[in-house]
């Protein structure tokens, strides 16, 4: 695979509110040869008792990822682009640290295969060039992925926040999260 034409500038950006619940970033995702019929990706409701309001939920990809950090078996790896890869299948034990340990939720233990698995932002894709399936497929633009300059004109009164702050720890990560105009963390009680 050519990792040369991977574009540096090119982010992931995640919108939370514009979210509709469909699903479709679900579905593009399972769809991906990469992951056996899985998706990495998950739709969540926000608090289903009250509200139909959905949130998706992607890796974060970590800068200093805990994940990999708690890992026993080495399994999980970051490379020079930022990608935290989801747990080589020949390491990984199913111990499920990284579920327990990562503040965002993300990585899943799928026990068909005892075997931790999450979203790598398509890198099969991005590296060669390419968008993540689930930016290509996302009706509402609750997914995107681009630069800067195309986010800010698409969304000028957001954004992107990358720095969230849980308790006295903060994490800097790969993705973004679109916030009010002038937000520059997200504190997480």
């Amino acid at each position: 695979m050519n990792y040369t034409s991977f574009n540096k500038n090119e982010e992931f950006f995640v919108d939370m509110q514009r979210c509709i619940g469909c699903k479709a970033c679900e579905l593009a995702c399972a769809e991906c040869e990469t992951n056996g019929q899985e998706s990495m990706i998950h739709v969540n409701y926000v608090d289903r008792a009250a509200t139909v309001q959905t949130t998706v939920q992607v890796c974060m990809h970590c800068d200093d990822p805990v994940c990999a950090n708690v890992c026993p078996a080495d399994a999980i790896s970051k490379d020079e682009f930022g990608i935290v890869h989801t747990a080589n299948t020949e390491r990984c034990i199913g111990c499920s640290n990284c579920v327990m340990a990562c503040p965002f939720g993300v990585p899943k233990k799928e026990e068909n295969y005892d075997l931790m698995m999450k979203c790598t932002m398509c890198y099969d894709r991005t590296s060669v060039g390419k968008k993540p399936m689930c930016a290509t497929v996302c009706p509402s633009g609750a997914l995107f992925y681009g630069t800067r300059d195309e986010i800010q004109e698409m969304r000028p009164n957001s954004t992107p926040v990358n720095s969230f702050i849980f308790g006295k720890e903060v994490v800097n990560t790969k993705v973004n999260i679109m916030m009010p105009k002038g937000s520059t963390e997200l504190v997480i009680y």
